[in-house]
């Protein structure tokens, strides 16, 4: 079966899916432009193949968006068969014309040297292929876990992304790599995709961030280089989209340096700026002509219970070059893996979801 058609009958058999193109205007099960899905990612800095022709019309699409990811505990064994590693929510990633979450883990298999920290995660490549099975298009590997493997596993995962050809953002060999955006065409929409962590441990800042001269994150702790990266990225795109690593460990609301951090990113030219790191949902809406949401949760993830289950996918319906619908397909976290919700349940995760906006300032709905 061609992945246009898979997408058709995902979104036919998931109920959630179904949901959230009702209120996002549904998808046709169109591909991302000159390529069917799972090929259509070039690596770093690419863009979708296909054969010299003239431009196409832009058609609305609909993008996706998970949270924190990593395999870390029971999640290990399921890359020993990838094509089902991410379990039933895959099909609401596959339904949708781009698909995004936050890689939170190095990409090493045995170098480097653990950081001095709580908790280091890693994971080998084959993480990639299980993401890729699942319908993600593109991560983020901009967090605080990113480099837990220090210079040694960062140069096994710039090596691994490299042999993978999985579009990766937020990680590079110098700082023009790690804020250089991903680019694609979905659908005749020029995406440009930048991803960056406002969040680094006080003693790994310096060992961490990618500078001219040695590789690392991306890190928005520089926010001039930040508005810069925006805007080169708005440079020749319809859509850009901003993946940020940021705010406070629990804490449902966003922090006065996430909501001063939007706005100027928003001013510089983001179109859509999207994260987590707390391990709760946070509130999303919209920040005069672009959305804003300031936390995904948890999504595959090995350690979520209680309150840091609760999880679930954001998408957003964008229509020339600005998103004009929004929806929350809720889950909650169970064996390290985000089950769609239905009925009461979901209903009632939902309404939760709704009431976090109201300390964001954003509005529910485009002005």
């Amino acid at each position: 079966m061609g992945r246009g058609a898979r997408r058709v009958a995902a979104a036919a058999v998931a109920g959630t899916m179904a949901l959230a193109a009702a209120a996002c205007g549904g998808t046709d099960g169109s591909t991302v432009e000159g390529a069917t899905k799972p090929s259509a990612s070039k690596g770093k800095g690419g863009s979708s193949g296909g054969r010299s022709s003239a431009p196409r019309a832009k058609q609305p699409i609909l993008l996706a968006f998970g949270g924190d990811t990593h395999f870390e505990g029971m999640l290990r064994s399921r890359l020993g068969n990838p094509e089902t590693a991410l379990g039933p929510v895959a099909k609401q990633l596959r339904a949708a014309d781009l698909a995004m979450i936050n890689l939170e883990t190095a990409i090493t298999t045995g170098g480097g040297t653990p950081a001095p920290k709580a908790f280091t995660f890693r994971a080998p490549p084959t993480a990639f292929t299980a993401l890729k099975a699942a319908g993600v298009d593109v991560v983020s590997m901009a967090n605080n876990h990113g480099m837990d493997y220090m210079e040694g596993g960062l140069r096994e995962s710039l090596a691994a992304i490299k042999r993978s050809g999985f579009p990766v953002v937020g990680i590079g060999k110098n700082a023009n790599d790690a804020f250089r955006p991903y680019r694609v065409t979905v659908k005749g929409n020029k995406l440009a995709i930048v991803g960056a962590t406002q969040v680094l441990d006080d003693n790994l800042i310096q060992a961490w961030t990618a500078t001219d001269t040695k590789g690392g994150l991306a890190s928005a702790k520089d926010v001039p280089r930040m508005v810069q990266a925006v805007k080169e990225a708005r440079q020749g795109a319809d859509v850009v989209i901003v993946h940020l690593h940021w705010g406070a460990e629990l804490q449902p609301c966003p922090l006065p340096r996430q909501q001063e951090l939007a706005k100027q990113l928003v001013a510089a030219g983001a179109d859509i700026v999207v994260g987590g790191h707390a391990h709760i949902p946070l509130g999303g809406g919209y920040l005069d002509n672009a959305y804003v949401h300031y936390g995904m949760g948890n999504f595959v993830f090995y350690s979520a219970n209680g309150k840091t289950a609760e999880s679930g996918v954001l998408f957003l319906r964008v229509q020339d070059g600005k998103v004009v619908k929004d929806k929350w397909a809720p889950a909650r976290i169970s064996g390290g893996l985000p089950i769609p919700l239905k009925g009461a349940a979901a209903q009632s995760a939902l309404q939760r979801w709704n009431g976090l906006r109201d300390c964001t300032g954003l509005q529910a709905d485009p002005s």
